[in-house]
């Protein structure tokens, strides 16, 4: 059995911490396990557990349209979404 005796500080937004532990408690995870579990998969990967890329110009458009909640079509339905989609 491990013994648990270091500490790993850092610093964030509030509301980052905030919404990253309601999530986290949503699905019964302590945010220190949170952070051993990712220590675990950067071991295991021997790198970061996910791709670092810089969104390309449609990724960044869609993610900006997200974030502003903007509505990227007016279609009600499938066959007027197909017609703006051209197929």
């Amino acid at each position: 059995m491990s013994t648990k005796s270091t500490t790993v500080r850092a610093r964030l937004e509030p509301d980052l911490k905030e919404e990253a532990e309601l999530i986290l408690e949503q699905l019964g995870i302590s945010t220190a396990e949170a952070i051993r579990i990712f220590f675990k998969q950067v071991q295991l990967q021997r790198g970061m557990p996910f791709d670092l890329k810089l969104p390309n110009a449609t990724t960044k458009k869609a993610l900006d349209d997200a974030t502003a909640r903007k509505r990227l079509s007016s279609s009600t339905t499938a066959q007027e979404l197909f017609d703006d989609l051209g197929i």
